[in-house]
C-alpha cells in the first residue's frame, strides 16, 4: 500500500508519496505540489563499487517531458532529445546539495532520475526535483547522511518574501533564489536579483531554511513508516601503515610545494611526489611498505594520501599561519588588468585578467528574430539576451578532445547571464538581441566571475546602454576544527581543496547573481554573512578597475553593428505590410537593402539595417503602408491612371484617390492629359472620403481654388441642355413625320450622349 505525508509549503499543499510507482528502484518518491505539479524521482545504486576510481560516480538527471505541459515538441523530431538548458541547470541543482552528504570513500554508482510528469507552466518544478530526490534517498537503502530539500524564494510588490513564487512574481519581486539544505544547515544557493542588498539576501536564506526544515521533517516521518533499512556498502579505506609512512616521508615535500606561488610550478612540484619516488626512499626496514607500493592498485591510494596531506597543509597555512599559497592575505585580490576593443571586427570586446585567470568576451548585436526560441515545459519567453561560456583545454595547460558544452560550461554561462540581466536596457529602449561569448584563455579559479567582468567590458565597448558596471568574485572557506578562514578571490587550489565556492556578482548597489556550493555538511548564516561582506568590498574594488578601463557605454554603436529602427503600427494593418505570402515585406527588403524586418503581434515593427539611410527608407514605406488618409491633408502623389473625367493619384502605397477634371486646374480643363500624364508627381489635397471609402482629391485647392479648408464643395449640377434659359424661350420645333430615323442609318443625325454628373467614372 502507498504511504504519504501532507504539508503546506508556500501556501500550497505538498504531498510526498511512495510505494506505488517505480518499486524496483532502490528508492522512489512522488511529489505533488499545488494543483498541477507532479515530479517522480527514482534512485538506484550498483551492487558493487566501481574498481580503480578515486571519485564518487553520481549522476543526476532532471527529465522534462513535453506531455507534462500538454505540448508536442516542435520541429521535425517529435520525441524529446537532448536536455534543455533549464533541465541541465535543474540537474545541477539536484547534484550539488546531495553530493557532499554521501559517505567519504563511497564508490558505488548512483543514478538519480527526476521526471516531471505534470507541470504548471508558471510554477517551476526544479525545486520539487530536489525534494523528490531527497525523499527517494531517505526512503532507499542507499547510505545517505541527512535528508535534503529545497525551495525557491521571491518577493511580492511590498518586499515580503514568497516561497515558491510563480514566473510573473519573479519579475515583480526582483528576486529569484533557490536554496537547498538539511534541517541543520544550508547546502546550496543559486539565484539572481535586481541589485538586492546583502541583508535582504540573508533574510531570504533564513526564510527558506524555515520552509526546508518543514519539508525535511515530513520526509523523515515518511521514511520511518516506509523507508528501507540502509544496506552495508563497501567504502574505500586507506591502509594505515602506508598512510603513516607516506606522511612521514613526504611531509616536507608537500609543505614546500604548497608554498610555490606559480600554478604550473606548484603542480610540477606536486607531480614529482610519485610512487617511484617513494620506492627510492624506502629503507632497509621498509620491506612491507615497498611491497605495498609495488602493487598496481596502490598508485591511486598513494595519490589519495598525498591529496589529504595537501588539504591539511592548506588548512594549516591559511587558518593557523594566515598565509595563502600565492602569498596573499585572506581578503586580497590578485592583480587585475583589462582592455576593451581588443579585436576590430566584433561589435564589442573585452579582456579581463585576474592573476592566472583570463577571459575574452565578445558581444554581438542582432535583430529581434535572432532571439533564441525556447521549446520547453515552462512558459518562458524567447531569450533576447544569451551568454555562453567556453572552457578549452589549453586554458589549464591540458590536451583533451574538444566536444560540445558540458554541464559545467552551461552552468557557468547561465550564472554569468543572470549576473548581467539586471542592468540591461529594456527591449523598448534597446530592441536588440544580445549574444555574449566568453572564451576562457587561462584558468586558475573563478573563471565564471571573470566572465562577468569581461562581459561588462564587451557590452560597454559595443555601446549597449547598460545601467552600471557588474563585477563578480568567488569566495572560499577553509575549515580546521572549530576555526575557519574566509578567502577572497580563490584560485584553483583553494577551490579544489577548500570547503566552499561562493560566487557573488553585482553592481555597487547590490547583488545580481549568486551561487554557493559547499563540500561539507552545511555552513552557518554567520559564515555566509562574513563571506558576503568580504565579497561586497571586493566587488566594489573590481568595479573601480573596470571603470578605469571604460567609464561607461560608448555613445555610438560599432560601425559593424546593425542599426535598429522601431515603429508601432495598428496590429490590424500587419497584413498590409507583410502582403500575400510575404510579397510586400520581401519587396521592401529588396528595394531598400535592409537586412530584416520583424513584426510582432502587438504591431511592433523592427527594421534592421547596416546603415541609417536604408533603414529610414524602409521605415517611410512601412509608415505609408499603414498610414490612414486624413481629410484636409496634403500629399505628394503619382498619377497611376487617367480616365475621361479625371486622374487617379496614388497618395500612399496601395491607396489612391480621384482628382476630378474640374479639380485639376483653376481654369476649365477640356482634356485630363492637358494637365497631367501617367507617372507625374502632383501635390493634392484630400477633400472628401465618402461613405464607401472613396477618396476625392483636389489639385485646384492647392493652386488657390476651392475653399482650402478641407471641405469639398462640389460644383452645382449643370442644367439640361434642352431646358429653357431665363433669357431665351424655347423655339417650337415641328415633329418630323413618320417613324423616328434609324440611328445607324446613313445620314442620320448623331445621337446626343447624356453628360454624366460629377462623380467617379464607372471604371472605378
Amino acid at each position: 500500500m502507498p504511504e504519504s505525508v501532507t504539508l503546506t509549503v508556500g501556501g500550497r499543499t505538498m504531498v510526498i508519496e511512495t510505494g506505488e510507482l517505480a518499486k524496483q528502484a532502490n528508492g522512489s518518491a512522488l511529489v505533488r505540489y499545488g494543483d498541477q505539479d507532479v515530479v517522480l524521482c527514482a534512485v538506484t545504486a550498483s551492487e558493487k563499487p566501481r574498481e580503480g576510481i578515486d571519485f564518487f560516480p553520481l549522476t543526476c538527471d532532471f527529465e522534462e517531458k513535453m506531455y507534462a505541459a500538454g505540448k508536442i515538441p516542435g520541429g521535425f523530431i517529435k520525441r524529446e532529445g537532448r536536455p534543455s538548458e533549464h533541465a541541465v541547470i535543474s540537474s545541477r541543482q539536484i547534484d550539488r546539495p546531495i553530493r557532499p552528504l554521501f559517505p567519504d570513500g563511497f564508490r558505488n554508482d548512483i543514478q538519480i532520475v527526476a521526471t516531471v510528469l505534470s507541470v504548471d507552466p508558471e510554477l517551476d518544478a526544479d525545486v520539487l526535483g530536489v525534494c523528490a530526490a531527497g525523499a527517494a534517498l531517505a526512503l532507499s537503502d542507499i547510505p545517505f547522511d541527512k535528508t535534503v530539500a529545497a525551495v525557491r524564494v521571491g518577493r511580492d510588490e511590498d518586499g515580503n518574501y514568497i516561497c515558491n513564487p510563480t514566473l510573473p512574481q519573479y519579475a515583480t519581486g526582483g528576486m529569484d533564489i533557490v536554496i537547498a539544505g538539511t534541517a541543520d544547515a544550508v547546502m546550496m544557493v543559486e539565484g539572481e536579483g535586481k541589485e538586492i542588498v546583502e541583508e535582504d539576501f540573508l533574510g531570504a536564506v533564513e526564510f527558506a531554511h524555515a520552509e526546508i526544515r518543514k519539508i525535511v521533517k515530513a520526509i523523515d516521518q515518511l521514511a520511518k513508516k516506509a523507508g528501507k533499512p540502509k544496506r552495508e556498502f563497501p567504502v574505500a579505506k586507506l591502509d594505515p601503515a602506508l598512510d603513516k609512512w607516506v606522511r612521514k616521508a613526504f611531509a616536507k615535500d608537500v609543505a614546500a610545494a604548497m608554498r610555490v606561488v606559480d600554478k604550473q610550478k606548484r603542480e610540477a612540484a606536486f607531480a614529482a611526489i610519485t610512487v617511484n619516488e617513494a620506492l627510492e626512499r624506502c629503507g632497509k626496514k621498509d620491506d612491507a611498505i615497498k611491497a605495498l607500493l609495488e602493487l598496481p592498485a596502490t598508485g591511486k591510494e598513494f595519490a589519495k594520501i598525498v591529496k589529504t596531506m595537501e588539504e591539511e597543509e592548506l588548512r594549516t597555512m591559511v587558518v593557523d599561519e594566515h598565509i595563502r599559497p600565492d602569498g596573499r592575505k585572506p581578503d586580497e585580490i590578485r592583480p587585475i588588468w583589462c582592455k576593451v576593443h581588443y579585436v576590430p571586427r566584433v561589435h564589442g570586446s573585452g579582456i579581463f585578467t585576474r592573476g592566472q585567470t583570463q577571459v575574452f568576451t565578445a558581444a554581438t548585436l542582432g535583430s529581434t528574430s535572432d532571439a533564441q526560441r525556447l521549446d520547453g515545459i515552462m512558459a518562458l519567453e524567447n531569450k533576447r539576451y544569451m551568454h555562453f561560456y567556453n572552457f578549452p583545454p589549453y586554458s589549464v595547460g591540458e590536451t583533451r578532445p574538444m566536444r560540445g558544452p558540458g554541464r559545467r560550461e552551461i552552468g557557468h554561462g547561465y550564472l554569468a547571464e543572470r549576473a548581467l540581466a539586471a542592468v540591461l536596457p529594456a527591449k523598448e529602449d534597446f530592441p536588440y538581441t544580445l549574444r555574449l561569448m566568453s572564451e576562457v584563455l587561462e584558468s586558475n579559479g573563478s573563471s565564471s566571475m571573470a566572465s562577468v567582468c569581461g562581459s561588462t567590458l564587451a557590452l560597454m565597448d559595443a555601446g549597449v546602454p547598460i545601467r552600471d558596471h557588474v563585477a563578480g568574485v568567488a569566495m572560499g572557506l577553509i575549515l580546521k576544527g572549530d576555526k575557519y578562514a574566509v578567502l577572497t578571490d580563490i584560485q584553483g587550489l583553494e577551490d579544489a581543496l577548500g570547503e566552499m565556492d561562493f560566487k557573488v556578482a553585482g553592481t555597487k548597489k547590490g547583488i545580481t547573481a549568486i551561487q554557493m556550493d559547499i563540500k561539507v555538511q552545511g555552513i552557518t548564516i554567520a559564515i555566509m554573512r562574513e563571506a558576503m561582506e568580504q565579497a561586497r568590498k571586493s566587488r566594489h574594488f573590481i568595479i573601480d578597475k573596470l571603470a578605469e578601463t571604460i567609464a561607461g557605454p560608448r555613445e555610438e554603436l560599432s560601425p559593424y553593428a546593425p542599426r535598429m529602427i522601431v515603429i508601432k503600427i495598428d496590429p490590424a494593418k500587419i497584413k498590409d505590410v507583410i502582403g500575400p505570402g510575404g510579397k510586400i515585406i520581401n519587396k521592401i527588403i529588396a528595394d531598400t537593402g535592409v537586412e530584416k524586418i520583424d513584426i510582432e503581434d502587438d504591431g511592433s515593427v523592427f527594421i534592421t539595417s547596416l546603415d541609417g539611410a536604408s533603414g529610414d527608407k524602409a521605415r517611410q514605406i512601412v509608415e505609408n503602408l499603414t498610414k490612414e488618409i486624413t481629410v484636409g491633408e496634403t500629399y505628394l502623389g503619382t498619377v497611376v491612371r487617367i480616365i475621361p473625367i479625371g486622374a487617379f493619384v496614388q497618395i500612399l502605397p496601395g491607396k489612391d484617390g480621384l482628382v476630378h477634371i474640374s479639380q485639376l486646374a483653376l481654369n476649365r480643363v477640356d482634356k485630363v492629359e492637358d494637365v497631367v500624364k501617367l507617372g507625374d508627381e502632383v501635390m493634392v489635397k484630400v477633400m472628401e472620403i465618402d461613405g464607401q471609402g472613396r477618396v476625392n482629391l483636389s489639385r485646384k485647392a492647392l493652386l488657390g481654388g476651392g475653399s482650402g479648408n478641407g471641405e469639398f464643395t462640389p460644383r452645382a449640377p449643370r442644367a439640361p441642355r434642352d431646358a429653357p434659359t431665363p433669357r431665351e424661350a424655347p423655339t417650337p420645333v415641328a415633329a418630323p413625320a413618320g417613324p423616328p430615323p434609324d440611328a445607324d442609318a446613313p445620314g442620320a443625325p448623331p445621337m446626343r450622349r447624356r453628360r454624366r454628373p460629377h462623380g467617379r467614372h464607372d471604371e472605378e
